[in-house]
């Protein structure tokens, strides 16, 4: 079995990707800062969930330090599973340092840590805004990824060229996961699926920005990290998209949640954000040749285990702030 470094561990996609681990068997040490980028409750509740199960330790540290290094200088690590990052787009146009910090520095430093522990196999979260605004569709890794759109994005490319500088210096084993738009239990309240599933629940108004034609690739969480664990596997340097392939307006979205709680919304349009890709759409054959991918959930199936998750959850998650 092995023994994993997961960054982002009280993260949503970090702290799901570890519990499957650990549930395969695994051992990992998991590595978060509890940054404020949303409602602390959502990373307290993950955190704890892993604190319960045998073969997590966890340590509160950021990776963009570079004294984090030298934390675990002894350790005999199997792998290093980079999913810490600061994310959102809109954010990062007021505030671009500190996703520099994060998604550059921090990826810096966790790719030094495997050349000085001998570590060969990196993982990073990279991102489906990286394709700009006029990619083809479906995308494939092979389109554009030179320009990009918002410091977030820019960013997640930087990391991703600091991968392959250290893949092509030191031999590090690389696989870049290109992210569309994650959702699931105990997922980003600062992310679509959530809002709508807490806002409809609680007769709160839906806000959307724009029209709500819009339309974005959804997958659900379990697809997601069962993917990345897939993804220690010796590639060499491979860029994959992972997600992303199940495609649906905004308007849509919001009828299915509507449909799956049992409440209508209350939709309020809003002025478009300049900062969101009108759509994205995932050409995911590359994971599934490469990786053995297939995902599991469908969107009807995925809403139903959040929803069920928020309804034993919502004495706390009908709080967690979503603005």
């Amino acid at each position: 079995m092995g023994h994993y470094l997961v960054t982002g561990a009280a993260g949503f996609i970090g702290a799901r990707t570890s519990e499957m681990l650990i549930a395969d068997g695994h051992t990992v040490i998991g590595v978060d800062n509890i940054n404020n980028a949303y409602d602390l409750r959502m990373k307290e509740y993950r955190l704890k969930r892993l604190d319960a199960m045998r073969g997590f330790t966890f340590h509160k540290l950021d990776i963009s330090n570079k004294s984090i290094i030298e934390q675990f200088e002894d350790e005999k690590l199997d792998g290093v599973i980079n999913m810490a990052a600061w994310a959102g787009v809109r954010v990062s146009v007021e505030n671009p340092w500190i996703y520099v910090e994060s998604n550059m520095t921090g990826t810096l430093n966790m790719l030094e840590l495997c050349r000085q522990t001998g570590t060969k196999k990196f993982i990073t979260a990279s991102t489906s805004s990286i394709y700009g605004a006029n990619p083809p569709y479906p995308t494939p890794e092979s389109a554009s990824s030179s320009e990009v759109l918002q410091p977030y994005a820019a960013s997640k490319k930087g990391a991703e060229a600091m991968a392959h500088a250290y893949h092509h210096l030191h031999g590090i084993d690389v696989t870049i996961l290109r992210f569309f738009t994650v959702y699931g239990p105990a997922g980003r309240p600062d992310l679509s699926i959530f809002r709508f599933v807490q806002w409809i629940s609680e007769g709160r108004p839906v806000k959307v920005n724009g029209d709500g034609e819009q339309s974005r690739g959804f997958t659900f969480i379990d697809d997601i990290a069962r993917g990345i664990i897939l993804a220690l596997k010796p590639v060499g340097f491979e860029v994959f998209n992972l997600g992303g392939h199940e495609v649906i307006t905004i308007n849509n979205l919001i009828k299915l949640v509507e449909d799956v709680v049992g409440k209508k919304a209350i939709v309020e349009y809003g002025p478009a954000n300049p900062a969101d890709m009108f759509m994205n759409h995932a050409d995911v054959s590359k994971a599934g040749t490469m990786l053995g991918w297939e995902p599991q959930f469908g969107m009807r199936a995925g809403i139903e285990k959040l929803v069920e998750w928020y309804n034993e959850e919502r004495e706390w998650a009908r709080d967690v702030i979503t603005t």
